[in-house]
């Protein structure tokens, strides 16, 4: 990792694993990237070589239980483009939930989970160019939500890392079948505590 930033609605500083072609990020809760060709992180159960390769801006999380969530906009041109939350522990341990273009070329709610491979699943459609995208964390597990007005969420998936160590969790744009992707992470909230029910969303 390396060139840390702040900015003034996220408790920690950013650190990039991978650089982006560019990234911008403002006072207005607002945090661009622009990935490259072929970036991805994916590690294939068939083991073809596992793919690190997209930018990730992460930070630290200070709260053992916290909700991290943000509009998520993407720039859908190619195939599995994406705008991604990701939860980082180690390269072969993390968990993305991801706004993917699909092979339809319909945007849909994706996610990934990796304990030495990927466990990687589709989920709803969505007829936007925009969704909310949320990671909770409560001790060792995890649940992703989604929502399309930021008031009512939909699980996608409830799961565990383990708890091997420090995780960081952020941002991030892939492009793994296309020339690139630019993602805008708008309405960035970082809330700690935890949710009255977790498969609800509230």
């Amino acid at each position: 990792m390396s060139d840390a930033f702040t900015v003034p609605f996220l408790p920690a500083s950013l650190t990039w694993k991978n650089q982006p072609l560019d990234s911008a990020s403002d006072v207005e809760r607002q945090i661009s990237i622009r990935a490259g060709a072929d970036t991805d992180w994916f590690s294939d159960p068939a083991g073809t070589p596992a793919k690190h390769t997209a930018p990730v801006a992460l930070f630290l999380p200070p709260d053992p239980t916290f909700r991290l969530q943000a509009r998520v906009t993407v720039e859908f041109a190619a195939m599995y483009d994406a705008g991604v939350l990701f939860a980082y522990i180690q390269d072969d341990l993390w968990a993305k939930l991801c706004f993917e273009n699909s092979p339809q070329h319909q945007p849909m709610i994706v996610s990934v989970v990796t304990r030495g491979v990927s466990d990687d699943c589709n989920s709803t459609q969505i007829e936007a160019q925009s969704v909310y995208l949320r990671i909770y964390r409560q001790g060792a597990i995890f649940a992703f939500h989604y929502s399309q007005d930021a008031h009512y969420w939909h699980l996608v998936r409830y799961f565990s890392l383990g708890n091997p160590g420090p995780l960081g969790v952020g941002f991030s744009a892939q492009s793994p079948a296309g020339q690139g992707c630019k993602v805008i992470f708008s309405e960035i909230q970082y809330m700690p505590g935890a949710l009255s029910d977790l498969r609800n969303g509230e």
